[in-house]
């Protein structure tokens, strides 16, 4: 497998509260990937999404590493991951005051070199399933955000929501609260296929369409997400951007 990540902190912000990491298991064929946005201030913000991602490929890591045979539980392994960086973050929020509210996205997970992946999310920086040679982009997770919650209640249209007052409100963080829910999916990432990562700096700048036209364009992870990480910065990227693509 092929990988490369990049971030940036866009064009207003003056600090980068975004962070990923792509971690090989050679002894379990696989990468560990992970992509945090935090929130809560430039010191909160940043800590929260550092502390959660180093936490949740830390744990992962230690948990393939430790298991010496039969089939692994890839959703205890995710789901319990969360929970370790959620708890990590929010123990850290409760004695410094300063950081009182912080917390962090994440999307992450395992992709084996078979192509087999499973992955979690919390917030709305997403997955995306893209398939060049079909012309097919898939997002795998679901936004945890006050608009994509309205959408599915049909009181906006996705149209609405790109432009929304309220479209950067998410619903659910790592380190925000005691407990957290992840959602869990599973995908098959087939030869030529890309999975991308991303933080809603590039989606709220980049249309999905645009994505699958720079991906049949630039199917090399790392000229991917070069290209995107400009095209999102020409058009003036209000927001962090972190993008990681990984294919087979």
């Amino acid at each position: 497998m092929k990988c490369f990540g990049i971030t940036d902190k866009g064009r207003i912000r003056e600090d980068n509260q975004d962070c990923f990491i792509i971690e090989r298991c050679e002894k379990k064929d696989c990468l560990i990937v992970a992509l945090c946005d935090g929130m809560g201030g430039a010191k909160a913000g940043g800590l929260a999404s550092r502390l959660a991602n180093k936490t949740f490929v830390s744990f992962v890591f230690d948990k393939l590493m430790s298991r010496k045979r039969g089939k692994f539980p890839y959703k205890k392994i995710l789901i319990d991951a969360c929970a370790e960086a959620n708890r990590v973050d929010f123990d850290y929020s409760q004695f410094d005051d300063s950081c009182k509210g912080m917390g962090t996205t994440i999307v992450g997970g395992i992709i084996s070199e078979n192509g087999n992946g499973s992955i979690i999310n919390v917030g709305d920086s997403r997955a995306y399933l893209l398939s060049p040679r079909r012309m097919k982009i898939t997002q795998i997770t679901r936004d945890h955000s006050l608009v994509e919650d309205l959408v599915e209640y049909g009181a906006i249209t996705k149209e609405q929501a790109k432009t929304h007052p309220q479209r950067n409100v998410i619903t659910r963080a790592v380190g925000s609260e005691e407990e957290v829910d992840a959602d869990y999916y599973e995908f098959k990432l087939q030869s030529s296929d890309i999975l991308l990562l991303c933080s809603d700096g590039l989606t709220n700048t980049i249309s999905d369409p645009e994505i699958l036209e720079c991906a049949v364009a630039n199917s090399d992870p790392e000229l991917l997400c070069r290209t995107l990480m400009e095209k999102a910065l020409d058009r003036g990227a209000s927001d962090n951007v972190t993008i990681v693509a990984v294919t087979r």
